[in-house]
C-alpha cells in the first residue's frame, strides 16, 4: 500500500473518529435550556434546520429567547474542519453555499459563550 495513502487515509479517519466521539459525548449531555425538553422527557430539537437534504442553501431557525444569550452557531464537515461560524443574532440564518462545500453530510453545533455545546444536528449537502 502507497505510504502517501496511508498517511492521508489515517489523517481523515482520526478526524472522523474526533467528529464521532464529540457527537457521542454531546449526546450525554443534556443542555440547560428547558424548552427542548417536551412533558415526556424527550428532548426535541429547537433549531430548524431546513431544506435537509439541501442543494444551494440551509436556512436555521432558533426560539426567540435564543438572541439575547450570546449563543454561536458553527458548522462543521463530516471530518471536522470548521467551514463557518455565526453569532445568532436574528430568529433566522442562512447559510448560502460557496464551492467549498461538496457533497455530504455536515454538523452543525449550538455553543454558548464558555463554549459548552447546547445542541448539535446534522444535515446533507447535494450539489
Amino acid at each position: 500500500m502507497n505510504k502517501t495513502f496511508t498517511l492521508k487515509f489515517s489523517g481523515y479517519f482520526s478526524k472522523a473518529l474526533l467528529v464521532g466521539i464529540i457527537l457521542f459525548f454531546s449526546a450525554f449531555t443534556q443542555p440547560d435550556i428547558a424548552s427542548t425538553w417536551n412533558n415526556s422527557g424527550i428532548q426535541v430539537k429547537a433549531i430548524k434546520c431546513y431544506p435537509n437534504p439541501a442543494v444551494s442553501f440551509v436556512n436555521f431557525e432558533f426560539p426567540a429567547d435564543y438572541i439575547s444569550r450570546n449563543y454561536t452557531l458553527q458548522i462543521y464537515t463530516f471530518t471536522g474542519k470548521k467551514m463557518y461560524e455565526v453569532n445568532v443574532s436574528s430568529i433566522k440564518a442562512t447559510l448560502t453555499f460557496t464551492n467549498e462545500f461538496y457533497r455530504g453530510i455536515y454538523i452543525y453545533q449550538l455553543q454558548d459563550k464558555t463554549g459548552k455545546i447546547l445542541e448539535t444536528g446534522k444535515f446533507q449537502v447535494n450539489r
